[in-house]
């Protein structure tokens, strides 16, 4: 029984907003919300993204936002009474838009005191015959492609569809690995020696993902690796900010028995190689080999020596995504699947 002077306080009553209601639209990679309710005083919606969340405040219910990447993503709107009074409302909307409306840089069709000597510019639906598919997990001779990789290599990772190659890393069962992926050469089709390369394309990104377009020396088969030789033109070992917006172009080879390798990488300044298309390129000679991104020279390797003889051979195309691995891990919780890597066009220019 109450016996102080005064009377207690009643618990205070909050009056939540009612009937809140959203008109979401998509326009290309944009997205707007106009969201109503009765006895709103703001409100906040939320944009989740693949790199996290961007909140929205305002008192008219009315905001915008543009993603980076095609996807499915959630959207919540809140109105509120107060900053931890509200109801909410969830919807999911899907950004596909068509490839080619990504942008980003191109490479000419020609060069001075150049010649096209072989081209692939992915028309059609399938790969042209001088591609050929790697499957499997490399297991027996090879398990785990040499760099303890978690992927299983299949033929229908890959698919070519309105001018674009494009390779998918899935989540996915296959034997004792957890991911698949594709894996394409052009081994004993087509091989080069000396000329400009130029590959136009758009990478995956996250933990785990590890992307390249590489050649390796046509002597492999009796040579073995790295005696062979090695040149990536591009890898990506994808991750955190930095990670994601860095590539690297390498060679390896036998110096005196043992793995040598030469490399440099470059970064964007912002955002990262998946958000558009990018061109890497090497320019190859008897003297050196020079890599660039986007016309953008970033690495130049010495290949007079003796020791360096692999970089004066034939040399085949390797265009593939590897998951996991001894260089950047296993994926992770924050690793977004499928990933993919797309590629416009390759061009050997002589």
């Amino acid at each position: 029984m109450w016996s102080g002077c005064d009377e207690p306080t009643p618990p205070t009553t909050v009056s939540l907003p009612e009937n809140l209601m959203t008109v979401i639209t998509v326009s290309g990679m944009t997205v707007d919300v106009e969201a109503t309710a009765d006895k709103a005083n703001f409100f906040t919606t939320t944009y989740e993204t693949d790199q996290g969340t961007t909140e929205i405040q305002t008192n008219d219910g009315v905001s915008s936002f543009t993603y980076t990447e095609n996807g499915e993503y959630v959207i919540v709107t809140r109105a509120h009474t107060s900053f931890s009074d509200y109801i909410e409302k969830t919807d999911t909307i899907t950004i596909d838009l068509p490839i080619d409306s990504i942008g980003g840089y191109t490479t000419p069709l020609s060069y001075p005191g150049y010649t096209l000597v072989w081209n692939d510019e992915f028309d059609g639906t399938s790969l042209s015959s001088d591609w050929v598919h790697e499957t499997g997990d490399g297991c027996p001779n090879l398990c785990g492609w040499g760099n303890s990789e978690e992927q299983y290599y299949l033929s229908q990772n890959t698919t070519v569809e309105d001018g674009y190659l494009t390779i998918t890393a899935k989540q996915q069962n296959i034997g004792s690995q957890v991911y698949t992926s594709s894996r394409i050469k052009t081994q004993g089709i087509q091989s080069f020696q000396y000329g400009r390369v130029d590959i136009r394309a758009k990478l995956p990104y996250g933990k785990g993902m590890w992307p390249a377009l590489w050649m390796l020396g046509d002597n492999i088969t009796s040579n073995g690796w790295p005696s062979c030789g090695e040149i990536d033109i591009m890898e990506l070992v994808g991750g955190t900010p930095y990670l994601d917006r860095t590539v690297y172009g390498t060679i390896h080879w036998d110096q005196s028995g043992s793995h040598a390798s030469y490399g440099n990488n470059t970064s964007l300044p912002t955002g990262r190689f998946s958000d558009e298309f990018h061109v890497f390129s090497i320019i190859w000679d008897s003297n050196s080999i020079k890599w660039y991104m986007d016309d953008q020279l970033y690495n130049t390797a010495d290949i007079t020596p003796q020791d360096l003889s692999e970089f004066h051979q034939s040399f085949f195309f390797i265009f593939n995504i590897a998951v996991g691995g001894e260089w950047p891990g296993s994926p992770d919780n924050s690793t977004l699947f499928p990933q993919t890597m797309i590629v416009d066009y390759v061009r050997v220019f002589q």
